[in-house]
Formats: C-alpha cells, sequence, structure tokens
C-alpha cells in the first residue's frame, strides 16, 4: 500500500473554511463568540433606544408641520437659524447660562468648604457627613415642593424667619416675582447639588497625602498657603471631573425647574430645555422644538469629550508622555491665568490669617502657652461653628416637610404655630392614602423602578463582564460610548424617544418607562461594574475554566460573588434614580391610573390651591423608601458615585 493513502484527505472547501475563520477571528478579535451573547442586550438597547432616536431626531430637526397641508416638510438647518432671531430662544439661553455659572461657583465654594472641614478632626463625623449628603437622595419632586411651600408668601416658613431677623419688612413673593425667581430657583439647586460635590471632593481630599501637608505646616505655611499650594494642586483632577459632571446636568435641568416655577414668572426661569418642551410636546412643534433642544449638543460634545478624556485617562500622564499639542499649550495658559486670578482671591484672605496670627501672639505674649489638646479643642469648636449654617440650610427643607405633614388644614390655613404642629395629627396622611390615588402612584413607582432596575443591573453586569475580560473588535469604543452616553443629558433624548415610543405604540404604558429608564441607568451602572470586575484577579476564572466550567458558569459562580459590593452598589443608585425620575415620567404618561409618585404629586394641586398638608405628606412618604435604602448602604452608594466619576 502507498504509504501516502493513509495521509488525511482535505478537499479544496475545507481547507478554505479554517484560514476565512481565522481571518474573522483576527479582525473581529478573538473572544468575540463568547463576548457576543455577554455584550449583544446592551449593544441592542443603546443602539435602539438612544442612536436611533438620536439620528431619527436629528432628521426631524429639519423638519416642519405644514399649516396647510398637515405634512412635515423638509427645510434644512432653516429651524436651527431660525433660533438666533426667536426671543423666547434668546432669553432661555440667557436664563440657562446664568443659572449654570451662578449654581456651580455657589456649590463648588460651598461643597470644597464643607468637604473641607469634614475631612478635619470632628465628632460624630460620620453622622454628619451623612447628614450633609441628605439632599442628594431627596426626590427631586420632594426637593420641588418642599422649597415650593417655603418660599410661600403667606403659608411658607422663610418669610417669617427673614421677618424676624429685620432682613425684610414685608412678605415676599419669592418665585412670583421676575427679579427673584431666578435666583431663588438657583438657592434650591445649590441646595440639591452640595451632596455631590462634598462627596467627590471629600473622595478628593482623603487622596492627598497628610504627610505633605504636615511638611508644609512644620516649614511655616499657614492655612491659605497649604491650601493654595497643597489642598488645591491635589484636588485637580477631581475638580476638573466634578465641574465638568455639574456644569452638564446644571446646564440641561429641566424637573426641579419646571416644577418650581414652570418657566415663569413671564418666562424669568424658562432655561432651553423648558422651551424645547413647550414647543415640541405642548405646541406639537417637533422640528423647531428637537431644533430647539439640539441646539446646546455642539456644546454638550465639547465638554462630553473633554470629560471623557480626563475620566478614561489622566490626561497629565499623556501629556508627559506625548509632545504637548495647540490644545495642552492653550489648557496651560488657561490654568496659569487660573493659577494668577485664584492667588488675587485667596491674597486678602492670607492677610487676614496672618494679621490674626500676629493678634493672637500679642495677646498670648507672656501667658502660657496652650496645651496641644486644648488647641484642637478651639479649632473644632471653630469648624462646628462654620458648618452649623450650612447644616441648618441643608436639614431646614426636611424638618418643614416634617412638620407640616403632622399640621390640621386649620393650622396651616391660619398661619399658627409656624414651626411646631399644634396639635400633632394624622389627618393629612389619613387623607392622602384614602381619598387621593397615592397607593396607585406608589405601586406604579414600584413596578417601573424594580423592573427597570432588574434589566439595568442584569444587562450592565453582562456587558461590563465582556468588556473587562474578553479581547473583541470596538471595545474601547464601546467604553467610551457608554461613557458619553452616561453624560447624554436627557433633555436631549426626551423628544425623540417620545416620538420612537409613539411609533412602537408603547406610548402611555409601563413599557415605555421600563424601556427606557435604562437608558441613563445602564450606562453608569455598566461604567462601574467595568471597574470593579477588572479589580478581580482573572486567575479565579481560569482555575474554574480548567476545571471544566463554561465562561457563564464561570461568570456566575466565581466573578459575580466576588463583585457583590459593586453590584449591591448599582442596585441601589439605579433603584434611587428610577423612583426619583420625573422628565420621562412626566412626557411619556398621561393616563392617571399610569402615572409614577413624581408625576401623580401633581394631580394634588389645583389651580392655584395647593394642600400643602396632602403634599408634605406625600413627600415624606415617598421620601421613606429612598431614606431607607440609604441608611442601609450608605457607604455602598457613595463608593458607586465616587467609582463612577472620579475612578472610572
Amino acid at each position: 500500500m502507498d504509504k501516502q493513502s493513509n495521509l488525511p484527505i482535505t478537499s479544496p472547501v475545507a481547507a478554505s473554511k479554517k484560514p476565512m475563520s481565522k481571518r474573522i477571528d483576527s479582525f473581529l478579535g478573538r473572544d468575540w463568540k463568547v463576548a457576543l451573547p455577554f455584550i449583544l442586550p446592551t449593544v441592542i438597547l443603546m443602539a435602539g433606544l438612544i442612536l436611533w432616536p438620536f439620528i431619527s431626531a436629528l432628521w426631524d430637526s429639519m423638519m416642519v408641520r405644514s399649516f396647510m397641508t398637515g405634512k412635515e416638510q423638509f427645510v434644512g438647518l432653516r429651524n436651527y437659524v431660525r433660533l438666533f432671531s426667536d426671543s423666547d430662544y434668546i432669553s432661555s439661553l440667557r436664563n440657562t447660562i446664568s443659572f449654570t455659572v451662578w449654581s456651580l461657583a455657589v456649590k463648588f465654594v460651598v461643597g470644597l468648604s464643607i468637604a473641607l472641614i469634614l475631612n478635619s478632626r470632628l465628632p460624630m463625623r460620620g453622622l454628619l457627613t451623612g447628614l450633609m449628603l441628605l439632599p442628594w437622595i431627596a426626590p427631586e419632586v420632594v426637593t420641588a415642593l418642599a422649597w415650593r411651600s417655603i418660599y410661600h408668601p403667606v403659608f411658607g416658613g422663610l418669610n417669617p424667619i427673614l421677618q424676624g431677623l429685620g432682613i425684610i419688612n414685608r412678605p415676599v413673593a419669592w418665585l412670583a416675582e421676575n427679579n427673584l425667581a431666578l435666583p431663588s430657583v438657583i438657592a434650591v439647586n445649590v441646595w440639591k447639588g452640595i451632596p455631590f460635590y462634598t462627596i467627590l471632593l471629600l473622595a478628593g481630599l482623603k487622596a492627598i497625602p497628610k504627610e505633605l501637608v504636615e511638611a508644609a505646616e512644620v516649614d511655616g505655611a499657614n492655612v491659605v498657603q497649604r491650601f493654595r499650594h497643597i489642598t488645591l494642586p491635589g484636588l485637580q483632577y477631581v475638580i476638573a471631573v466634578t465641574l465638568l459632571l455639574s456644569f452638564i446636568s446644571t446646564f440641561n435641568t429641566f424637573g426641579l425647574i419646571f416644577l418650581l416655577t414652570g418657566g415663569g414668572p413671564g418666562g424669568a426661569t424658562r432655561v432651553y430645555s423648558i422651551l424645547a418642551y413647550e414647543k415640541a410636546i405642548i405646541g406639537l412643534r417637533f422640528g423647531p422644538g428637537i431644533a430647539t433642544a439640539f441646539s446646546m449638543a455642539p456644546l454638550m460634545a465639547i465638554f462630553i469629550m473633554i470629560l471623557s478624556r480626563f475620566m478614561l485617562g489622566d490626561p497629565s500622564a499623556e501629556r508627559s508622555a506625548k509632545k504637548k499639542t495647540i490644545f495642552s499649550r492653550i489648557g496651560d495658559g488657561i490654568a496659569r491665568a487660573f493659577g494668577l486670578l485664584l492667588d488675587l482671591v485667596l491674597l486678602p484672605f492670607e492677610w487676614l490669617v496672618n494679621g490674626f496670627n500676629a493678634l493672637s501672639r500679642a495677646i498670648m505674649a507672656g501667658r502660657p502657652k496652650m496645651k496641644r489638646a486644648q488647641r484642637e479643642r478651639i479649632g473644632v469648636g471653630v469648624r462646628l461653628l462654620l458648618l452649623a449654617p450650612m447644616l441648618i440650610f441643608v436639614l431646614f427643607p426636611f424638618y418643614w416637610i416634617f412638620i407640616t405633614s403632622f399640621k390640621t388644614d386649620l393650622q396651616i390655613q391660619q398661619f399658627t404655630s409656624i414651626f411646631w404642629p399644634r396639635p400633632w395629627t394624622l389627618e393629612q396622611i389619613k387623607t392622602l392614602l384614602f381619598d387621593t390615588s397615592f397607593i396607585t402612584w406608589f405601586k406604579n413607582t414600584l413596578i417601573v423602578a424594580i423592573s427597570s432596575t432588574a434589566i439595568s443591573v442584569i444587562l450592565s453586569a453582562l456587558g461590563a463582564y465582556a468588556l473587562a475580560r474578553f479581547k473583541f473588535l470596538g471595545a474601547r469604543t464601546l467604553t467610551t460610548l457608554l461613557l458619553v452616553t452616561y453624560l447624554l443629558p436627557a433633555s436631549l433624548l426626551f423628544i425623540p424617544l417620545y416620538q420612537t415610543l409613539t411609533t412602537l405604540g408603547i406610548i402611555n404604558t409601563y413599557a415605555a418607562l421600563i424601556a427606557t429608564y435604562p437608558t441613563f441607568l445602564l450606562p453608569f451602572a455598566t461604567w462601574v461594574m467595568l471597574g470593579y470586575f477588572r479589580s478581580i484577579p482573572v486567575e479565579l476564572e481560569e482555575a474554574a475554566l480548567i476545571d471544566g466550567a463554561n465562561r457563564l458558569t464561570a461568570f456566575w459562580r466565581i466573578t459575580l460573588p466576588l463583585a457583590a459590593p459593586a453590584l449591591l452598589s448599582v442596585t441601589l443608585f439605579a433603584f434611587t434614580n428610577a423612583w426619583n425620575e420625573f422628565l420621562f415620567a412626566f412626557v411619556f404618561i398621561t393616563s392617571e391610573n399610569l402615572k409614577t409618585l413624581p408625576v401623580g404629586l401633581q394631580l394634588l394641586v389645583f389651580g392655584d390651591v395647593y394642600p400643602w398638608g396632602q403634599l408634605m405628606s406625600a413627600s415624606l412618604l415617598m421620601a421613606i423608601p429612598v431614606v431607607a435604602v440609604y441608611i442601609y448602604a450608605q457607604r455602598y452608594l457613595v463608593e458607586g458615585l465616587t467609582m463612577g466619576s472620579v475612578k472610572g
């Protein structure tokens, strides 16, 4: 027998299959087949409910409905050009810029001050930190209702306090006067945003080596000099990320302003997102409405690109490794100019500190030097004194909600015993539970929040695992897109999503919210889970694979249990955000029996008549589940926000 006859015979077809398979694997990545089931649900959701609506809306923004035929006509960029001659648009843009700049400036100063105090030695520091973070977990509708009640010129709590202090001599309609409405709304946004700044800046302060601060103190640097040359440089990365994140969310604020003033009085608080809503949803002029919303897309793109660069990698490291570009030089120039401005701002404070130290030395001359323990007690007392007004500002709305919930209607109307119920009563809570649709709204919110949270957490765990463990085409691009999607403002998406849901026939159903909530829950959850999966040693999974387990089994039995802290973090964060969401629920749901709590509470208001007792009781009951979650897992929530926003 011929020896060659024993060789395997390979047909041309079989020979061509193997190279083709290798070529596909080399193009798509060695792990693409394994990664596909993990990542495909996330890709489908992002493409179907984010990318496609965005592209569709971009086309619709170039259309206008003809009043003669009722049909859409293509007008190109005319809708955008018309904005620059639209007085309402110019006014709304001016309001948006003022609202954003003032809010960011005040939140940064107050948040950094609180973070500095909380980072020092204080009694019950954990409790004080927890109290300072309470506004962050307060649902948006609860925040708006509480402050509307506080600002009320007749039944509110702010006017009596200011009149008692002699600051004003008559009741003021804070939200009804053109020159006061926007500053009043800014104050509420500051109250709501303080925790975000405090969390991130406090995390940044804890990362600064104490040895640097102590060495500067030994060298004779005073507190202002240590702050300028040690603390601020150590916080520059965190400050940049915090301000960029805050800018994106503040610039696109809708719900808080809409609930407080509706954009009034006379357009004094109408920001561009509210104007887009008025044109597209109320006026049914989708083209001009989308153009109004998308007119800010280029600005958002710039800030999102800058922030993505920070969060995907430390730009300072890249700058040292690469030759400086014109953009990096411009950035360095801006940084130097900002540094000079900061020196000028801090100079009077440095003079003040030096003068105070000189005065202290003169007073204490010839007297026994204070012991270290005495100096520390005085320092603690000063810090608590500085923290007290901020703590009152943070806690007063919660106190107002609580006491108003237990007042009778007569006591509220007659404005007697303003700051303490007399007598205490459960009348408001009973009326709310048995004479309104509160239970139905509560049930709807629970269904939507649990369902959307479950979908988001499951898909984020699968997608993050694929991105952390597998090599396939587009993995890095998808990671970047997840971050961009996380930063994409809801004010740019709600109009195209409304059109998409209408086309699918699921508008005004549970499915409309359950399908769309993951668009803002999933990206953040995936981002956090991705960072956590990367920290788990891959050798543990490889050992399970050697023992015969497949990838899904290794993921389910080895990796997922080890990622339990991150899983709990994103679950709680997703549930809290779904529970509090207002914009999508307000736009996509019109039936009263399907409304969620944030939207349903508005139905308790009849014209200009506000049943404050019921509204505050509803706010109290709505906040209880979120507060319970927060108390149970405060550490995980804070860790989740910090990991997703700072560490990346």
